[in-house]
């Protein structure tokens, strides 16, 4: 435990930040900070902000990829290290705000009038940024479009999309985000919207955009069909920190939200958390209390629970930003660490009802990062469900609770707090977590700005679509026979991938169009398939 009343108020007054400017404050009073750890961790705070600067100057930081990382540059395009390329930053903003407004003007529309609704297809940074944007900043009634998303390669989940758009195609613009263009789910999704979009009559190339690097597959297709316009995506900006290029700015000025004040707000708070001192930096701190709640080595998991439903996304957002950043083999030496933080997390105060009970009482291999937002509504006076009381007051009511319930079981916590939710303060927010990711990396000796495992996810994946192909031509080679599992691999020329066929088989076997029939046996691996 941390103490009593005087004991905890005193750790609150020792470890509050408050930056009045941003009106964003940080408590780390409920982490067990030892007098004088924040010291000892100086020198290496100091290294992590010279390495920021360093980046920030145009270093290259991807090994992988020999390219630079500059997402800081978007929102302050006179620190790119070219000329040239602070005019593209400026160039493609301006280009993002008039085709916004053409396409809300009616000046630029379909073949049967002004676009109502938005459909974004991409994966990754490419959808959960839009998303999280769309869900915290979106007006039903007042935005200029109504937004819906593929955002993976579920026939399914296309299907239940399309549903929502069921005759309205024909108002419908389509933007589709892929930095390589070949990225096999924004491909995927791409290919079922153009044929859901042939299959009502309609010209796909008359209502779609891309948004795609220079000279990519995307960008020759979308070139040579006439899509309405094309955007760039630039090599040094990682998908998980590009929220505040044209991924993330097209979509969000489409619906209408105010996207200057968004990467203002962003242009803010990096001017706050370049600062190298560290007492006044909010991302130094943060990166510092990761630090001390994971023993520097990921030993905790990190339970994210905004106590406010727009920013519900907020987690799913996090996950890839740090996971696929910290989730690291190597450190910067080679030495192998196995580093990494674990992100999870839904909303107060539905975790009341949730997980909060295993928080308290369960393993404690955790801690929680409490986000609380001051303001709690656009409208002028709150309805009072108890005299004096609103249902802001118990939403923080609730927040304040779970905290110092968890404290009393010694579960440790930091808390966020933000003025209210708006273009600016989301903007502050994604700057913030962009900053503490990359200087937590610092501190762990870690790149945290190339992402070798998705890219050996990707080449599994394409050994699975291989291996489907050659079953199903050994079956059309040989119509009226059946095979096992087993059986069939061998004859794919894949004997030591009986397991993998298996599992291929029977997805084949679940859906009528695929071709495949199966006859059912026990135990379920000695079934047959045959050619339909």
């Amino acid at each position: 435990m941390l103490g009593g009343t005087m004991s905890t108020w005193s750790r609150f007054q020792a470890h509050f930040f408050h930056q009045a400017d941003l009106g964003v404050s940080l408590d780390l009073s409920r982490l067990p900070i030892p007098d004088g750890w924040l010291a000892s961790m100086e020198p290496r705070m100091q290294d992590a902000f010279a390495a920021m600067k360093h980046l920030e100057g145009g270093a290259i930081a991807n090994p992988d990829e020999q390219r630079m990382v500059g997402h800081y540059w978007l929102r302050k395009p006179e620190l790119a290290p070219s000329l040239d390329l602070s005019n593209e930053i400026i160039t493609t903003l301006a280009a993002i705000k008039g085709f916004a407004a053409q396409v809300h003007a009616g000046t630029v529309a379909g073949p049967k009038g002004k676009f109502k609704n938005l459909l974004v297809i991409g994966i990754g940074g490419s959808a959960l940024g839009p998303q999280l944007v769309h869900h915290a900043l979106g007006r039903p009634r007042k935005d200029k479009m109504a937004v819906s998303f593929f955002d993976n390669t579920d026939p399914d989940g296309i299907d239940y999309v399309l549903a929502g758009l069921r005759g309205q195609l024909a108002k419908t613009i389509v933007v589709v985000i892929s930095k390589s263009g070949g990225t096999a789910e924004t491909r995927n999704g791409m290919l079922e919207a153009i044929a859901a979009f042939k299959a009502a009559g309609l010209e796909h190339a008359k209502h779609f955009v891309a948004v795609t690097g220079v000279g990519s597959k995307l960008d020759v297709t979308a070139k040579a069909e006439g899509w309405i316009a094309r955007f760039p995506m630039w090599d040094w900006v990682g998908g998980r920190t590009s929220e505040l290029g044209a991924v993330g700015l097209l979509p969000a000025a489409l619906q209408g939200l105010d996207i200057q004040a968004m990467l203002d707000g962003a242009a803010a708070m990096d001017a706050v958390t370049r600062g190298m001192v560290t007492a006044k930096n909010p991302a130094a701190l943060l990166a510092l209390a990761w630090h001390f709640a994971t023993d520097g080595r990921g030993a905790k998991d990190m339970v994210v629970l905004p106590y406010k439903d727009r920013l519900l996304l907020f987690s799913r957002y996090l996950q890839q930003l740090v996971m696929e950043s910290l989730g690291k083999e190597f450190d910067l030496d080679g030495k192998v660490v196995n580093q990494g933080i674990a992100v999870y997390g839904n909303k107060g105060s539905t975790d009341q009802h949730a997980y909060v009970q295993q928080l308290r009482e369960g393993v404690n291999n955790f801690f929680v990062t409490f986000i609380e937002v001051l303001k709690d509504r656009d409208a002028k006076t709150s309805l009072e469900v108890e005299p004096g009381i609103t249902a802001g007051d118990y939403l923080q009511g609730f927040l304040l609770g779970t905290r110092d319930a968890l404290s009393e079981k010694d579960r440790h916590s930091i808390t966020l707090t933000l003025p209210d939710i708006s273009p600016r303060s989301l903007g502050m927010l994604i700057a913030l977590y962009e900053r503490v990711t990359g200087l937590y990396a610092s501190l762990v000796g870690i790149n945290a700005y190339h992402q070798p495992g998705v890219e050996a996810g990707k080449k599994a994946a394409g050994t699975v679509i291989a291996l489907k192909l050659k079953l199903v031509a050994a079956l059309k080679a040989a119509p009226g026979d059946s095979f096992t599992a087993e059986q069939l691999a061998a004859k794919a020329g894949a004997p030591d991938q009986a397991e993998l066929a298996f599992k291929i088989l029977e997805h084949l076997a679940a859906n009528k169009g695929s071709g495949v029939k199966k006859r059912a046996k026990t135990p379920v691996v000695n079934s047959t398939y045959r050619s339909a």
